[in-house]
């Protein structure tokens, strides 16, 4: 049609996809949280669907090199729910970020659909990496309170971070992660020999038995010097 506007068919597609994937953010909400009643409580009140919410409007201000505003719409972002999110990162539909208080989301983190995260995790760097040095999550991993994943490494598919586990290298797949450092106790639900070697050797543990063995043989010299006292003191009467 002459005259028309051909902002607007732009426009409306991007409305259709924004509210897209907010159907996806609070259906994951749903899907995750057994403490949801409904669709239309998840979207007034959950400050993870809030968060992302915001953050697809900052990511595309930063598409849009209006790298100012992108960041001032985060920071506003953050104060107003506790979760600190760079506009630059890759957030796919259908992530659930449960209370997500102090949740802080690195400038090259990836991730994929269905993840859950909940509070205190850190999608991070080391502080020595340029260029791509925040973690790629995969689709449907679960990363557990106070899980710090630091590094430009990949988090498989289906993997498990343990609560307050320090993930510094790369996670297969359907892998569970836990400790400090973080380590892969098991994949695909089996545990997995490597990981129970440190169990083995772990120095605490045999530190712990040294000192046993001693004192076991200190006692048996005490025992032994308090039989031959008594058995010199009837040779004296």
């Amino acid at each position: 049609m002459a005259g028309a506007n051909p902002h607007r068919g732009k426009g409306r597609k991007g409305e259709e996809v924004f509210f897209s994937r907010l159907r996806k953010d609070i259906a994951a909400a749903k899907r995750n949280d057994p403490a949801a009643r409904n669709k239309f409580e998840i979207w007034l009140t959950y400050s993870g669907v809030h968060a992302l919410s915001w953050h697809r409007l900052a990511n595309r201000l930063y598409r849009m090199r209006l790298r100012l505003l992108a960041r001032m719409t985060s920071q506003f972002a953050k104060f107003a729910t506790g979760i600190e999110i760079h506009p630059a990162a890759k957030i796919e539909a259908g992530v659930f970020i449960d209370h997500g208080a102090g949740v802080v989301i690195g400038e090259t983190a990836e991730i994929g659909e269905g993840t859950v995260i909940y509070q205190g995790v850190t999608l991070g760097g080391t502080g020595k990496e340029t260029g791509k040095r925040h973690p790629t999550i995969g689709r449907n991993v679960t990363i557990s309170c106070g899980a710090k994943v630091l590094g430009g490494f990949t988090v498989g598919d289906g993997a498990r971070i343990g609560a307050g586990a320090v993930v510094l290298k790369e996670v297969p797949p359907y892998a569970t992660v836990v400790g400090v450092p973080g380590r892969v106790v098991r994949v695909n639900g089996e545990k997995t020999a490597p990981d129970l070697l440190p169990e083995k050797e772990d120095p605490l543990l045999k530190e712990v038995c040294a000192l046993r063995e001693r004192v076991c043989a200190l006692e048996e010299l005490l025992a032994a010097r308090e039989t031959e006292k008594k058995e010199n003191g009837n040779e004296d009467l």
